[in-house]
């Protein structure tokens, strides 16, 4: 059954700067990534992806860089800051407290620690 994407409004920009903690990547990686790693329930578009890391960008949260390897044209990394990793522990962390409140909602409220 496809995902509802009103579901993943607020949560992409948490999602994307999960993937930078763990090391910089480029903008494909990253929608291979969260494809690969959501079983494909999740599947950005670059008409999505790109905007969100500008906005990440302009809000220091990221930082990004063009590297050429070979032949190849150049690849765009981005690297999440330390200011973003102080975001994204937030945004963790309110994700933690919206998500057991939902389980909890859904399951009659009982029975769910």
């Amino acid at each position: 059954m496809p995902v509802d994407k009103s579901l993943l409004t607020g949560s992409t920009a948490l999602l994307v700067m999960k993937l930078l903690e763990e090391g910089d990547k480029y903008g494909y990686q990253m929608v291979d990534e969260l494809r690969r790693r959501s079983e494909n329930v999740f599947e950005l578009r670059s008409g999505t992806l790109y905007p969100l890391l500008h906005t990440l960008e302009q809000k220091g949260w990221i930082t990004s860089w063009e590297e050429t390897a070979g032949s190849t044209r150049p690849r765009r990394y981005y690297h999440l800051t330390d200011q973003g990793r102080r975001q994204l522990a937030e945004k963790e962390e309110a994700w933690h407290t919206y998500a057991h409140a939902m389980e909890k909602i859904l399951r009659g409220g009982e029975g769910y620690a």
